[in-house]
Protein backbone atom coordinates (compact mmCIF):
# COMPACT_ATOMS: atom_id res chain seq x y z
CA UNK A 1 0.00 0.00 0.00
CA UNK A 2 1.54 3.28 -1.03
CA UNK A 3 0.64 5.95 1.43
CA UNK A 4 2.05 9.66 2.45
CA UNK A 5 2.77 11.38 5.97
CA UNK A 6 -0.53 12.56 7.80
CA UNK A 7 1.20 15.22 8.60
CA UNK A 8 1.00 16.31 4.93
CA UNK A 9 -0.76 19.41 4.76
CA UNK A 10 -2.04 19.19 0.53
CA UNK A 11 -3.68 15.86 -0.69
CA UNK A 12 -2.67 15.45 -4.24
CA UNK A 13 -5.30 16.73 -7.08
CA UNK A 14 -5.85 16.11 -10.46
CA UNK A 15 -3.78 18.27 -12.96
CA UNK A 16 -6.40 19.46 -14.75
CA UNK A 17 -5.99 23.04 -13.91
CA UNK A 18 -3.25 25.34 -15.40
CA UNK A 19 -1.73 27.73 -13.48
CA UNK A 20 -1.98 31.67 -14.14
CA UNK A 21 1.07 33.28 -15.38
CA UNK A 22 3.86 33.58 -12.90
CA UNK A 23 4.64 37.35 -14.06
CA UNK A 24 6.30 38.11 -10.32
CA UNK A 25 9.60 38.57 -11.22
CA UNK A 26 10.61 35.51 -8.62
CA UNK A 27 14.02 34.73 -6.67
CA UNK A 28 16.38 33.27 -8.46
CA UNK A 29 18.40 32.29 -5.70
CA UNK A 30 15.37 30.25 -4.84
CA UNK A 31 15.07 29.48 -7.93
CA UNK A 32 18.29 27.61 -8.53
CA UNK A 33 17.10 25.56 -5.60
CA UNK A 34 13.91 24.55 -7.43
CA UNK A 35 15.85 23.53 -10.84
CA UNK A 36 17.69 20.58 -8.73
CA UNK A 37 14.01 19.07 -9.49
CA UNK A 38 14.83 19.25 -13.04
CA UNK A 39 18.75 19.06 -13.20
CA UNK A 40 18.05 15.25 -13.36
CA UNK A 41 16.89 15.63 -16.80
CA UNK A 42 18.14 19.50 -18.25
CA UNK A 43 21.74 21.54 -18.12
CA UNK A 44 21.96 25.27 -17.70
CA UNK A 45 25.10 27.40 -17.78
CA UNK A 46 27.99 27.45 -19.11
CA UNK A 47 28.54 24.15 -21.57
CA UNK A 48 24.86 23.07 -20.51
CA UNK A 49 24.54 20.50 -23.10
CA UNK A 50 21.07 18.14 -24.18
CA UNK A 51 20.35 15.47 -21.87
CA UNK A 52 17.35 13.00 -20.94
CA UNK A 53 16.03 16.67 -21.52
CA UNK A 54 16.95 20.03 -24.01
CA UNK A 55 19.62 22.31 -22.32
CA UNK A 56 18.10 25.26 -21.40
CA UNK A 57 19.98 28.63 -22.46
CA UNK A 58 17.97 31.07 -24.09
CA UNK A 59 14.87 29.30 -23.18
CA UNK A 60 13.43 32.68 -23.29
CA UNK A 61 12.32 33.67 -27.02
CA UNK A 62 12.71 30.08 -28.42
CA UNK A 63 10.36 28.29 -30.27
CA UNK A 64 8.75 25.24 -29.08
CA UNK A 65 10.95 22.81 -30.04
CA UNK A 66 13.42 24.40 -31.30
CA UNK A 67 16.60 23.84 -29.14
CA UNK A 68 18.87 22.29 -32.18
CA UNK A 69 20.25 19.26 -31.71
CA UNK A 70 17.65 17.39 -29.35
CA UNK A 71 15.02 14.72 -30.97
CA UNK A 72 11.82 16.19 -29.39
CA UNK A 73 8.36 14.31 -29.21
CA UNK A 74 5.93 15.14 -32.57
CA UNK A 75 3.66 17.29 -29.96
CA UNK A 76 6.20 19.54 -28.93
CA UNK A 77 7.25 20.04 -32.68
CA UNK A 78 3.48 20.22 -33.74
CA UNK A 79 3.00 23.35 -31.25
CA UNK A 80 6.53 25.26 -32.39
CA UNK A 81 4.68 24.49 -35.73
CA UNK A 82 1.55 26.02 -34.73
CA UNK A 83 3.66 29.66 -33.21
CA UNK A 84 4.63 28.65 -29.37
CA UNK A 85 7.55 30.82 -28.25
CA UNK A 86 8.60 30.02 -24.55
CA UNK A 87 8.08 33.39 -22.51
CA UNK A 88 6.77 33.84 -19.05
CA UNK A 89 3.04 33.05 -20.16
CA UNK A 90 3.96 29.62 -21.88
CA UNK A 91 6.76 28.33 -19.19
CA UNK A 92 4.49 28.67 -16.50
CA UNK A 93 1.60 26.70 -17.77
CA UNK A 94 3.78 24.52 -18.91
CA UNK A 95 5.69 23.90 -15.83
CA UNK A 96 2.20 23.72 -13.84
CA UNK A 97 1.10 21.17 -16.03
CA UNK A 98 3.34 19.83 -18.78
CA UNK A 99 0.87 16.94 -20.28
CA UNK A 100 -2.24 19.09 -19.45
CA UNK A 101 -0.76 21.91 -21.78
CA UNK A 102 0.99 19.93 -24.11
CA UNK A 103 -0.46 16.41 -24.75
CA UNK A 104 2.02 13.52 -25.99
CA UNK A 105 4.81 15.72 -24.63
CA UNK A 106 8.07 13.30 -23.20
CA UNK A 107 8.42 15.25 -20.21
CA UNK A 108 7.60 12.70 -17.30
CA UNK A 109 7.64 15.50 -14.61
CA UNK A 110 4.14 15.97 -12.92
CA UNK A 111 4.68 19.33 -12.68
CA UNK A 112 4.99 22.32 -9.87
CA UNK A 113 2.66 22.88 -7.81
CA UNK A 114 3.25 25.92 -6.24
CA UNK A 115 2.84 29.66 -7.74
CA UNK A 116 6.10 31.24 -6.25
CA UNK A 117 8.65 27.78 -7.25
CA UNK A 118 7.47 28.48 -10.86
CA UNK A 119 8.10 32.17 -10.76
CA UNK A 120 11.01 31.79 -8.94
CA UNK A 121 12.65 28.88 -11.35
CA UNK A 122 11.80 31.06 -14.39
CA UNK A 123 13.72 34.20 -12.50
CA UNK A 124 16.44 31.52 -12.91
CA UNK A 125 16.14 30.55 -16.21
CA UNK A 126 15.75 34.14 -17.34
CA UNK A 127 19.32 34.84 -16.07
CA UNK A 128 20.60 32.03 -18.70
CA UNK A 129 18.03 34.12 -21.60
CA UNK A 130 19.42 36.91 -23.61
CA UNK A 131 15.71 37.17 -25.63
CA UNK A 132 13.56 40.20 -24.67
CA UNK A 133 11.14 37.71 -23.83
CA UNK A 134 13.23 37.15 -21.14
CA UNK A 135 11.97 40.52 -19.40
CA UNK A 136 9.56 40.55 -16.87
CA UNK A 137 6.70 43.01 -17.85
CA UNK A 138 7.57 44.72 -14.32
CA UNK A 139 11.06 45.19 -15.60
CA UNK A 140 9.79 46.87 -18.70
CA UNK A 141 7.93 48.98 -17.60
CA UNK A 142 10.38 50.50 -15.06
CA UNK A 143 12.85 50.51 -17.66
CA UNK A 144 10.46 53.16 -19.60
CA UNK A 145 10.14 55.27 -16.46
CA UNK A 146 13.61 55.43 -15.28
CA UNK A 147 17.11 56.09 -16.89
CA UNK A 148 19.87 53.99 -15.28
CA UNK A 149 22.66 55.96 -15.04
CA UNK A 150 26.04 53.96 -16.12
CA UNK A 151 28.03 52.90 -13.12
CA UNK A 152 31.44 52.21 -13.36
CA UNK A 153 32.86 49.03 -12.01
CA UNK A 154 34.93 49.89 -8.73
CA UNK A 155 38.17 48.45 -9.74
CA UNK A 156 38.64 45.10 -8.76
CA UNK A 157 40.86 44.75 -5.43
CA UNK A 158 44.22 42.62 -6.08
CA UNK A 159 43.77 39.22 -5.11
CA UNK A 160 46.35 37.79 -2.72
CA UNK A 161 48.81 36.15 -3.75
CA UNK A 162 48.22 32.35 -3.71
CA UNK A 163 50.59 30.65 -1.13
CA UNK A 164 52.06 27.66 -3.24
CA UNK A 165 51.03 24.37 -1.48
CA UNK A 166 53.67 21.76 -0.10
CA UNK A 167 54.07 19.46 -3.04
CA UNK A 168 52.11 16.13 -2.03
CA UNK A 169 54.92 12.85 -0.85
CA UNK A 170 53.43 10.09 -2.67
CA UNK A 171 54.79 6.59 -3.57
CA UNK A 172 55.55 5.81 -6.96
CA UNK A 173 53.87 2.49 -8.53
CA UNK A 174 55.89 -0.86 -7.94
CA UNK A 175 54.15 -2.17 -10.98
CA UNK A 176 55.40 -4.38 -13.68
CA UNK A 177 55.23 -0.87 -16.01
CA UNK A 178 55.82 1.82 -13.63
CA UNK A 179 52.69 3.58 -14.05
CA UNK A 180 50.62 5.72 -12.28
CA UNK A 181 51.11 6.34 -8.11
CA UNK A 182 49.84 4.40 -4.87
CA UNK A 183 46.93 5.70 -3.55
CA UNK A 184 46.90 8.46 -0.16
CA UNK A 185 44.66 7.23 2.82
CA UNK A 186 43.29 10.54 2.16
CA UNK A 187 42.01 9.26 -1.31
CA UNK A 188 41.31 5.40 -0.64
CA UNK A 189 38.92 6.93 2.59
CA UNK A 190 37.19 8.91 0.09
CA UNK A 191 36.11 5.87 -2.10
CA UNK A 192 35.78 3.42 0.84
CA UNK A 193 32.81 4.12 1.48
CA UNK A 194 30.52 1.21 1.19
CA UNK A 195 28.14 0.24 3.76
CA UNK A 196 27.86 -3.22 4.21
CA UNK A 197 24.26 -5.46 5.61
CA UNK A 198 25.52 -5.63 9.03
CA UNK A 199 25.99 -1.74 9.62
CA UNK A 200 29.62 -2.12 8.89
CA UNK A 201 30.94 1.59 6.86
CA UNK A 202 27.94 3.03 8.55
CA UNK A 203 28.80 6.92 8.96
CA UNK A 204 27.69 8.49 12.59
CA UNK A 205 24.10 10.57 12.18
CA UNK A 206 20.55 10.23 12.66
CA UNK A 207 17.27 10.91 10.55
CA UNK A 208 13.61 10.52 10.89
CA UNK A 209 10.87 9.73 8.81
CA UNK A 210 9.27 13.18 9.02
CA UNK A 211 12.22 15.10 8.28
CA UNK A 212 12.90 13.11 5.18
CA UNK A 213 9.46 13.74 3.94
CA UNK A 214 10.91 17.06 2.72
CA UNK A 215 14.09 15.93 1.47
CA UNK A 216 12.23 12.77 -0.99
CA UNK A 217 9.72 15.85 -2.16
CA UNK A 218 12.57 17.94 -3.41
CA UNK A 219 15.21 15.42 -4.49
CA UNK A 220 13.53 12.59 -5.48
CA UNK A 221 9.39 12.64 -6.79
CA UNK A 222 10.55 14.20 -9.41
CA UNK A 223 11.67 10.83 -11.10
CA UNK A 224 10.43 8.44 -8.32
CA UNK A 225 6.38 9.96 -7.51
CA UNK A 226 5.06 11.40 -4.85
CA UNK A 227 4.78 8.43 -3.13
CA UNK A 228 6.99 6.04 -4.71
CA UNK A 229 4.96 4.90 -7.46
CA UNK A 230 7.14 6.12 -10.26
CA UNK A 231 6.90 8.75 -12.52
CA UNK A 232 6.89 7.64 -16.12
CA UNK A 233 9.48 4.66 -16.84
CA UNK A 234 11.47 6.03 -13.60
CA UNK A 235 12.14 3.04 -11.06
CA UNK A 236 9.29 2.23 -8.78
CA UNK A 237 10.27 2.06 -4.88
CA UNK A 238 7.77 1.55 -3.29
CA UNK A 239 4.77 -1.60 -3.05
CA UNK A 240 5.04 -4.24 -5.10
CA UNK A 241 3.63 -6.85 -2.14
CA UNK A 242 3.20 -10.27 -3.28
CA UNK A 243 4.09 -9.66 -6.79
CA UNK A 244 7.63 -11.06 -7.49
CA UNK A 245 5.15 -14.33 -8.55
CA UNK A 246 3.52 -12.66 -11.11
CA UNK A 247 4.09 -11.98 -14.58
CA UNK A 248 5.11 -8.12 -14.39
CA UNK A 249 6.58 -8.45 -10.59
CA UNK A 250 7.21 -4.76 -8.95
CA UNK A 251 10.73 -5.30 -7.74
CA UNK A 252 10.56 -2.04 -5.10
CA UNK A 253 12.65 -1.83 -1.96
CA UNK A 254 9.64 -3.22 0.32
CA UNK A 255 9.10 -6.59 -2.48
CA UNK A 256 12.29 -7.26 -3.76
CA UNK A 257 15.59 -5.77 -2.19
CA UNK A 258 17.18 -7.84 0.49
CA UNK A 259 19.08 -5.45 2.53
CA UNK A 260 18.78 -1.72 3.98
CA UNK A 261 22.43 -1.34 3.54
CA UNK A 262 21.61 -1.44 -0.14
CA UNK A 263 19.25 1.82 -0.54
CA UNK A 264 21.71 3.56 2.25
CA UNK A 265 24.91 3.17 0.38
CA UNK A 266 23.13 3.78 -3.36
CA UNK A 267 21.16 6.99 -2.09
CA UNK A 268 24.49 7.80 -0.11
CA UNK A 269 26.60 7.32 -3.36
CA UNK A 270 24.79 8.03 -6.51
CA UNK A 271 21.40 9.71 -5.76
CA UNK A 272 19.75 12.77 -6.34
CA UNK A 273 20.08 11.79 -10.13
CA UNK A 274 22.78 14.59 -11.41
CA UNK A 275 23.46 16.15 -8.34
CA UNK A 276 24.92 12.61 -6.26
CA UNK A 277 26.70 13.36 -2.95
CA UNK A 278 24.94 16.53 -2.06
CA UNK A 279 23.19 14.75 0.63
CA UNK A 280 24.44 14.88 4.31
CA UNK A 281 24.66 12.13 5.51
CA UNK A 282 22.01 13.06 8.36
CA UNK A 283 19.73 13.30 5.14
CA UNK A 284 20.63 10.20 3.94
CA UNK A 285 19.78 8.46 6.84
CA UNK A 286 15.79 10.55 7.16
CA UNK A 287 15.51 9.85 3.32
CA UNK A 288 15.88 6.00 4.03
CA UNK A 289 13.67 6.55 6.98
CA UNK A 290 10.99 7.95 4.58
CA UNK A 291 11.50 5.03 2.21
CA UNK A 292 10.71 2.70 4.66
CA UNK A 293 7.90 4.40 5.73
CA UNK A 294 6.49 4.43 2.04
CA UNK A 295 7.26 0.81 2.22
CA UNK A 296 5.37 0.06 5.39
CA UNK A 297 8.03 -1.23 7.26
CA UNK A 298 8.32 1.31 9.98
CA UNK A 299 4.60 2.99 10.64
CA UNK A 300 5.72 6.01 12.63
CA UNK A 301 6.30 9.27 11.64
CA UNK A 302 8.79 10.11 14.54
CA UNK A 303 10.59 6.60 13.65
CA UNK A 304 14.24 7.84 13.52
CA UNK A 305 17.34 5.88 12.34
CA UNK A 306 20.53 6.31 12.93
CA UNK A 307 24.17 4.19 12.78
CA UNK A 308 22.98 2.63 15.84
CA UNK A 309 19.91 0.79 14.91
CA UNK A 310 20.31 0.84 11.68
CA UNK A 311 21.04 -3.01 11.79
CA UNK A 312 18.28 -4.13 13.59
CA UNK A 313 16.08 -3.41 10.40
CA UNK A 314 15.09 -6.26 8.21
CA UNK A 315 14.02 -6.11 4.82
CA UNK A 316 10.72 -8.44 3.84
CA UNK A 317 12.50 -10.29 1.03
CA UNK A 318 15.94 -11.03 2.69
CA UNK A 319 15.37 -14.61 3.35
CA UNK A 320 14.80 -15.08 -0.05
CA UNK A 321 18.62 -14.39 -1.00
CA UNK A 322 20.90 -16.94 -0.88
CA UNK A 323 25.20 -17.26 -0.51
CA UNK A 324 26.18 -17.51 -3.61
CA UNK A 325 27.44 -21.18 -3.73
CA UNK A 326 29.11 -21.48 -6.92
CA UNK A 327 32.69 -22.11 -5.55
CA UNK A 328 31.18 -25.44 -3.89
CA UNK A 329 29.94 -26.70 -7.46
CA UNK A 330 31.43 -29.78 -9.04
CA UNK A 331 33.16 -27.53 -11.98
CA UNK A 332 34.40 -25.09 -10.00
CA UNK A 333 35.59 -27.65 -6.89
CA UNK A 334 37.47 -28.94 -9.44
CA UNK A 335 39.85 -26.18 -10.70
CA UNK A 336 38.67 -26.23 -14.50
CA UNK A 337 38.83 -23.75 -17.23
CA UNK A 338 35.45 -22.70 -18.50
CA UNK A 339 34.92 -23.65 -22.23
CA UNK A 340 35.33 -21.05 -24.16
CA UNK A 341 34.48 -22.64 -27.97
CA UNK A 342 32.28 -25.46 -29.42
CA UNK A 343 30.83 -26.01 -25.97
CA UNK A 344 27.31 -26.69 -27.35
CA UNK A 345 26.65 -29.25 -30.22
CA UNK A 346 25.08 -27.65 -33.55
CA UNK A 347 24.70 -24.39 -34.52
CA UNK A 348 23.63 -21.48 -32.03
CA UNK A 349 19.85 -20.76 -31.71
CA UNK A 350 18.25 -17.30 -30.89
CA UNK A 351 15.25 -18.97 -28.66
CA UNK A 352 14.00 -15.26 -28.07
CA UNK A 353 14.93 -11.76 -28.37
CA UNK A 354 14.69 -9.32 -25.50
CA UNK A 355 11.64 -7.20 -26.35
CA UNK A 356 9.51 -10.28 -26.71
CA UNK A 357 10.55 -11.39 -23.29
CA UNK A 358 9.62 -8.11 -22.01
CA UNK A 359 12.72 -7.12 -20.56
CA UNK A 360 13.39 -4.06 -23.02
CA UNK A 361 11.22 -0.88 -22.01
CA UNK A 362 8.80 0.42 -24.76
CA UNK A 363 9.47 3.82 -26.01
CA UNK A 364 7.04 3.42 -28.13
CA UNK A 365 9.16 3.91 -31.02
CA UNK A 366 10.77 6.55 -29.85
CA UNK A 367 14.48 5.92 -28.63
CA UNK A 368 14.98 9.10 -26.91
CA UNK A 369 11.34 9.00 -25.06
CA UNK A 370 11.97 10.16 -21.57
CA UNK A 371 11.11 13.74 -19.94
CA UNK A 372 11.81 17.14 -21.83
CA UNK A 373 10.94 20.64 -20.71
CA UNK A 374 10.23 21.97 -24.65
Amino acid sequence: MLKFPKSAAVAVLGLTVLATPAWADGDAGAGEKVFKKCSACHAVGDGAKHKVGPELNDVFGRTAGGAEGYKYSSAMVAAGEGGMVWDDTTLTGYLANPKGMIKGTKMAFAGLKKDDEIADVLAYLRSFSQSEAAVTPAAAAAAVETEVAPVEAAAAPVADQAVPAEAMIVEKSQGAFGLGRVATPDEVAAWDIDIRPDGTGLPPGRGTVAEGDPIYAENCAVCHGDFGEGAGRWPVLAGGHDTLLKERPEKTIGSYWPYLSTVFDYVRRAMPFGNARSLSDDDVYALTAYLLYLNDIVTEEDFELSNENFASIRLPNEANFIEDGRPDEPHYAKGLEPCMTDCKPGPVEITARAQIIDVTPDGGGDENAGGGID
